[in-house]
């Protein structure tokens, strides 16, 4: 059932506090907590909102300037450190302000952290927005001013502790409360019917909870029972999203598409109401898509919705280990029926570090998704987390990890730590060289000169440490004269390919304000890209778009670009230059929704 009811109460302040990773993050958790409690309590509910590359002074000098009679922080991994540290600070500043935490870093050892923060007045065990609410009739509902509230209520046996602890879903000092059933989604209020608090940032749904997978190093797997919001809300609210045209709503369903039904009916709804401009992300299990999600897939829009698939690992012994049964054939096959129309940005996740993988296995598993092209291939470390079986399994399968957040591994039964650092080397070089896109061509040809393409960027981070740049990391321009060095190192024959690669890659991002140095000298075709824009000017073949703009605006507002070698196609093997002149027009007015390419035409 859903919560209702309503309490009057004196004034007082219960600030949630969210420490996000990025700006751009937001927490809906706090939000969510706050819509919860209802209209009758939000005049008492603050939110403030951070990030981790805050001082922490600044953070604490903003929590203690608003007096807040209760605070509660919500705590995750990226988060944990800057919160035990700032939570102490808070209790000093201000001893008699309740200090709540709750979230997925304190939920499974909350006794422990009782013990460790004895200042801490409790902890809000799992799904939080009924118990939060609770909370707030409990403080609100209290018959006496906010300054004389009891700080810890800590009290064995008295009236306070007593009737804290009819509340459910709570672990206080005196032990745990009873357990809080589990939430009808349908009874979350929407987050978002104000915008203001989340421009430039991204906007997140959740449209189910739970997931039926039981993946050992997942926190999910502790929920194993997958709750779906009704199908007519979400659509209200999805209509919310397009009509206010937000850029990007990303899900945060564990597994999306674990309900066929469900599933259809967001696609279907999003198919038909595409507005043109906001971008649904998901994460889906791409080998149970079935053929009608796939045929209703390749319908829509480019950039209408991006995939995010955890592949994690493509060895079968490895995927046992985890829980995690999953057909990579399958998967394989699925993923090349989603890139057939090139409008599905394909996201695949992979993790070193699980059990029954080494260093070899784990070349293989980067060698068979990276052959998948997706538009971003996310090299990740397994996080052995309080709660789940990895945790607890962690001593069978030495296990050695960070003890801090992210509790990310340090070295297996099969895998060293030396290992790992490379595989942290190379994690950096995909980032760099493959999910930027500024390199895609470059990259593509040089794989050739490599057994694989997992020895390509091993092969390429080695470069990096012998000259320094993780420590000095080159800028995002000079990366393509770091790249070009080492392509001559291990393929010189091919340099010219090489700079008009590097060239043409540069082009199709950005139009460049002045040239890069290893681009061919533009001297003796000036001429004739002059004569193509005083062409263009009268007869519009191509820059149609360009209305009332006359020759040299065009020029400067595209880019024409001489090429001696086929660039463009990476199925050409690159004849040797000398068989003529083709020119790149380069459109930035039209991009690519996929990848953010400059639309090109090829000219004779």
């Amino acid at each position: 059932m859903c919560y209702k009811g309503h309490k009057e109460g004196l004034a007082m302040k219960f600030l949630l506090v969210a420490i996000n990773a990025k700006y751009i993050h937001s927490n809906p958790a706090v939000y969510s907590l706050r819509a919860y409690a209802g209209e009758e309590y939000a005049p008492y509910i603050e939110l403030a909102e951070y990030t981790i590359n805050q001082q922490m002074d600044e953070i604490l000098a903003d929590i203690y300037k608003r007096k807040p009679t209760v605070v509660g922080f919500s705590c995750y991994i990226w988060n944990w450190r800057m919160v035990q540290e700032l939570m102490a600070e808070v209790h000093a500043l201000l001893p008699e302000t309740h200090l709540w935490l709750g979230g997925p870093e304190v939920s499974y050892d909350a006794p422990g952290v009782l013990a460790e923060y004895p200042f801490l007045t409790g902890v809000m065990i799992g799904e939080g927005e009924a118990t939060f609410r609770d909370l707030m009739e409990y403080y609100v509902g209290r018959e006496v001013q906010a300054s004389e509230i009891t700080p810890l209520l800590q009290s064995v046996g008295s009236d306070e502790t007593d009737r804290m602890s009819q509340i459910a879903g709570l672990c206080l000092p005196a032990g745990y409360t009873r357990v809080r059933p589990l939430m009808d989604m349908s009874c979350i209020p929407f987050l978002y019917d104000n915008l203001r608090d989340f421009e430039h940032r991204i906007v997140y749904y959740e449209s189910s909870r739970g997931c039926p997978f039981r993946c050992s190093y997942c926190l999910s797997s502790v929920d194993k029972t997958v709750r779906l919001r009704d199908i007519n809300i979400v659509k209200k609210e999805l209509q919310f999203f397009l009509d206010k045209q937000v850029v990007q709503v990303k899900f945060i369903d564990r597994t999306f598409n674990c309900n066929h039904h469900h599933t259809m009916e967001i696609w279907k709804y999003i198919l038909e109401n595409d507005n043109g401009v906001t971008n649904f992300h998901f994460e889906v299990s791409a080998d149970i898509l079935r053929e009608d999600e796939i045929e209703l897939l390749q319908q829509m829009r480019p950039g209408l919705v991006q995939l995010e698939v955890g592949v994690q690992s493509v060895n079968d012994c490895a995927l046992q280990a985890i829980h995690r049964h999953m057909d990579v054939d399958k998967l394989t096959e699925k993923v090349v029926q989603l890139q057939k129309n090139h409008n599905i940005h394909l996201h695949l996740d992979l993790i070193a570090g699980l059990p029954e993988e080494g260093m070899d296995s784990f070349r293989d598993s980067f060698n068979r998704v990276y052959g998948m092209h997706p538009e971003q291939l996310q090299l990740g470390f397994l996080k052995v987390l309080k709660g789940t079986e990895m945790w607890e399994r962690a001593e069978e399968f030495d296990i050695r990890y960070h003890r801090n957040p992210p509790y990310e591994v340090l070295s297996t039964k099969w895998i060293s730590y030396d290992d790992i650092c490379r595989l942290k080397e190379v994690e950096q070089m995909v980032e760099l060289y493959y999910n930027s896109g500024q390199f895609s061509h470059t990259v593509s040809f040089l794989e050739r000169a490599f057994e694989t393409p997992f020895d390509m960027y091993t092969s390429l981070a080695a470069y990096y440490r012998e000259r320094g740049y993780f420590a000095n990391s080159p800028a995002r321009v000079y990366r393509y004269q770091v790249l070009l060095q080492f392509a001559v190192e291990k393929d010189g024959a091919n340099e010219a390919v090489y700079r008009e690669l590097l060239t043409y890659d540069m082009y199709l991002r950005e139009n460049l304000k002045s040239r890069p140095p290893f681009a061919l000298d533009i001297i003796p075709y000036r001429e004739d890209m002059v004569a193509f824009y005083k062409k263009e000017e009268e007869e519009r073949n191509y820059l149609a778009g360009y209305v009332g703009y006359d020759w040299k605006q065009m020029s400067k507002m595209t880019h024409l670009e001489p090429f001696h070698y086929p660039v463009w196609d990476m199925t050409s093997e690159m004849p040797l230059r000398g068989k003529g002149t083709s020119y790149v027009l380069f459109d930035y007015q039209e991009r690519n929704p996929l990848t953010g390419n400059a639309k090109i035409y090829i000219l004779p």
